[in-house]
This record gives structure tokens, sequence and C-alpha cells, in this order.
């Protein structure tokens, strides 16, 4: 602990270590003592941390003459300390962090002068740096919440070191941008409720900053769409094939077609036209891959609305070991032509680097019924 004395530029890395834990247990969040006490129980992992250490390998090969300020702990210290940094640690934590640590730390690191402050977490985690801050200091996130529908994240870890990069050298400028949160209880009861918080400088590169998470509008050129889609996906479905269904209204209308009762922002399971499991963790869907009983697996996704993620945001159920088991020649893209029409390109960000590559390059999507566009993967 100590006082920073520096005319190096100084950046601010907060990590919060529970973000994220409550995706892959299909618990969509991880927002209070309780929640994060069911999501260790079913068996939840850190994610935070290790995307930190990600970042900071991929900012440690940069030779940027920095002086890394964080909290201690797992809030920073230790994953700056394997990174190879010798950061100056400052505050302090007691066993369990909180929300309340991480407020502390963005206003300590605004009170000491840091030049960018880089946290690790989700669309809580953002909310309260922006509590703490406000547009005082430049803010980039690290995606590794659950829902990250905020305009504050980078699209991939590796994304984010190179724009700490180009910020510091004075290539980019900042730019307000949305702090986006739902109600996590309305999310797992099936309802979708967003709201604005408030503002956030980030060093802003398009193509790399994500944008905020659009709602997809119920009109009714856009649900015939979905049921075009839908109509066409079922005829393309198979018997004795296991279907994997992320979240969202266009992979919904595959299931009302049916008359089927899916879960709306979780992942169901069918087989047979059948749903067989619903609202299922990554352990559940790893367990009906393991028993067998049908011929084949596949995953029918569709991406967020002004974001394009087609993993990695709300659907980290249906994580790397997932799409390995399946794999990747076994996914089925599906959007509307409104959806589709306003993204430059799909994203992924499944955690497992080799896995992103493997997705990336150019993929069909089922845009309408009979109708098939190819785009592009990054």
């Amino acid at each position: 602990m100590g006082e920073v004395k520096s005319n190096r530029k100084r950046v601010g890395l907060i990590v919060n270590p529970i973000a994220g834990m409550g995706g892959r247990v299909g618990l969509k969040g991880t927002d209070g003592i309780e929640v994060l006490e069911k999501a260790i129980k079913l068996g939840a992992k850190p994610v935070s941390p290790e995307r930190a250490k990600i970042f900071l390998d991929y900012l440690k090969k940069l030779n940027l003459d920095i002086e890394l300020i964080t909290y201690p702990k797992l809030m920073g210290e230790y994953e700056a300390l394997e990174a190879g940094f010798k950061p100056t640690v400052i505050g302090s934590v007691g066993e369990r962090t909180s929300r309340e640590d991480t407020v502390k730390a963005a206003k300590l690191m605004h009170g000491i002068g840091v030049d960018l402050i880089v946290f690790c977490g989700g669309d809580g985690t953002a909310r309260d740096i922006c509590e703490a801050i406000d547009l005082n200091v430049p803010v980039l996130g690290i995606p590794a919440g659950v829902k990250m529908y905020s305009a504050v994240f980078t699209f991939n870890i590796e994304d984010a070191a190179r724009i700490v990069a180009e910020y510091l050298a004075g290539n980019l400028s900042v730019k307000p941008m949305e702090v986006m949160d739902i109600d996590e209880e309305a999310f797992r009861c099936d309802r979708l409720s967003i709201k604005l918080y408030g503002y956030l400088l980030v060093p802003y590169s398009p193509g790399y900053v994500q944008r905020a998470k659009s709602p997809t509008m119920p009109m009714d050129s856009e649900l015939e769409n979905q049921r075009g889609i839908a109509k066409y996906v079922l005829e393309l479905m198979k018997p004795d094939v296991l279907y994997i269904l992320g979240p969202g209204t266009t992979v919904k209308a595959i299931t009302d077609m049916l008359g089927l009762d899916k879960t709306l922002l979780g992942v169901d399971l069918m087989l047979n036209f059948k749903i067989v499991a619903k609202d299922v963790s990554e352990a559940d869907i790893l367990r009906f891959l393991d028993d067998g009983g049908f011929s084949k697996a596949c995953i029918i996704v569709s991406p967020i609305g002004g974001q394009g993620f087609i993993f990695g945001r709300g659907n980290q159920q249906i994580s790397a070991n997932v799409i390995r088991r399946v794999g990747v020649d076994n996914v089925i893209i599906v959007a509307t032509w409104s959806k589709i029409s306003n993204l430059d390109a799909l994203h992924v960000d499944t955690g497992d680097l080799e896995l992103n590559e493997k997705l990336r390059g150019y993929r069909r999507v089922i845009v309408d019924y009979r109708e098939e566009i190819v785009f592009k993967v990054v």
C-alpha cells in the first residue's frame, strides 16, 4: 500500500470477482448475496478473474509505459501480479467483496487522478462505477458479466487491450456511452425490463466497443418475419436430433409454431419436436450430451439486437464446452431482416480464444422462409 508518485500514464483496474458466475448455471446474473450463494451451490466458478488475467497478458505484450493501480486481492492485485505487473495497490477489502468495494475503488482511483479506469464485470459493475464517478474519468469495460447490455464494453478481451493502448497514445477520443441494466428478478421470470442508469465516458473506437442492447419491437412485419423463419427452420429440423435453443423471440417463434412453451430468456432443449428440458444450465446441457439417446445435436441462436452477439452475451449456458461438443458446423443462426440490417457483423465471445477463431468467418444466417444470407462473424 502507498501513495502513487509517477509521471507515467495511470491505469486503474477494478475486477468484480463474482461477475458472470450466474451465467453458466442459468441464473441470468449474480446481483445480491442470495443469488451468489445459490450460484455457488449450483457449481458456479469465478469468471472475471481469468478474463482480467487474459486482458493483462495482452496488455503486457504491448509494452506500454503505464502505472497499473489496482484494488487488493481478487479485485485486481492477484491478476496483475500473475500477469507480471508490479501494481500499486490501494484500499482494502474483506474476505467477501461487495458493490460497495467497487464504488470505493472507483472513487479512490478518481481521487488519485488515473487517466483511465478499466473494469472487469457486467452491467451491475458498470452501474456501481457510474454511481461513483459519473462522467469524471474515462472508463472501459472488459466483458465478464452475464448480460452486458451497456455500451461501455469492448466486443472481446483482446479489443480491450488495443483500445487502452490507442487511447493512452492519444489516438482516441472519449464519448458518453449508455449504462444499461435489467431487473434480474423479472429476467428470471422471463420478463425483460431494461433501464438506462446513466452514462460513462468511454474511449470510442467503432468496431471495438459494443452498442447498447436494442430490444426487438413486436411489429406485425417483425412477427411475420419471425414466423417465416420458424416455418423454414421446422422444415429443416429432423427427428432424433437434440436442438439446443437459445434465448430470444426469434428462436421462441419456432416452438410457438409447434404450440410448445419455451423459456423466452433462457436456454431450452428440444428432441423429436418436444421440449425435454427448460431453462437449462451448462451442466444440464452437458449431461444431456453425455447421456445420448439421439443421433446428433444442433444449437439454434439469434444475435442480440444492436450488438450482434451470438455467443457470450445472455446465453453463457451454451458455453465453449457445449459448442465444442456439438461442433461449430452444427450451429444454426436465425435473425430477422430488421435485426441483421442494423449490424455490421456478428460477434462471438465464448471465453475460449481458440474456439472464437473457429467460429469466426462467414456463416449462413436464416433471415426468412427459405431465405438465407452469408454474414461475417468476428
